[in-house]
């Protein structure tokens, strides 16, 4: 079998667009994103998205759907507007922009980006819950918990320390158990 030069091949990704129409202005929707930057739209939804470990569905389904519009239309928001995303979601939501988007985006498009979503949400989650990652926490944790301990130390009254053993002992009728 005889080789193909990938340079000969002359490969282009597609750069099609879909529109549509909203207040006079034309919403452009692109059909395909780089893998670089859906990489980046699910793994920036999940950091914002995480709360304590866990990740909170509702801000999954506004960041996500909001990085839709960020990084599939032309729609552009400045950065003091990006301060308040929950008001810009819900602007974008409650005027049906999110729908039409979606509507435009291909399926299989769509449809990959929520799955891989899925997946690094299920890895993570059966992660957290392993020894590994128990004591990795653990170990990270540590130079930060043993520094909060030195300084406890570092700051101790001992002054404070005996009449707070002399109130006990008062109370207790000068008996310390």
């Amino acid at each position: 079998m005889g080789k193909v030069s990938y340079a000969n091949m002359k490969l282009k990704v597609k750069n099609e667009i879909k529109t549509f129409n909203f207040q006079e202005n034309e919403i452009e929707v692109i059909q395909y994103l780089p893998i670089e930057d859906k990489y980046s739209l699910i793994m920036s939804t999940l950091a914002k998205s995480e709360e304590h470990g866990i990740y909170n569905p509702l801000k999954i389904d506004m960041y996500f759907n909001l990085h839709i519009i960020y990084s599939y239309t032309n729609i552009s928001f400045t950065e003091k507007q990006k301060e308040n995303e929950e008001k810009i979601y819900d602007m974008l939501f409650n005027n049906g922009i999110i729908d039409n988007v979606i509507n435009l985006i291909p399926e299989e498009e769509y449809s990959s980006l929520l799955k891989f979503m899925e997946e690094i949400i299920d890895a993570d989650m059966k992660y957290h819950t392993t020894a590994a990652s128990v004591i990795s926490r653990l170990i990270d944790d540590l130079p930060v918990n043993a520094q909060s301990a030195m300084n406890i130390v570092d700051n101790f009254d001992k002054t404070k320390f005996e009449e707070v053993i002399k109130f006990a002992q008062a109370v207790n009728n000068n008996k310390i158990s």
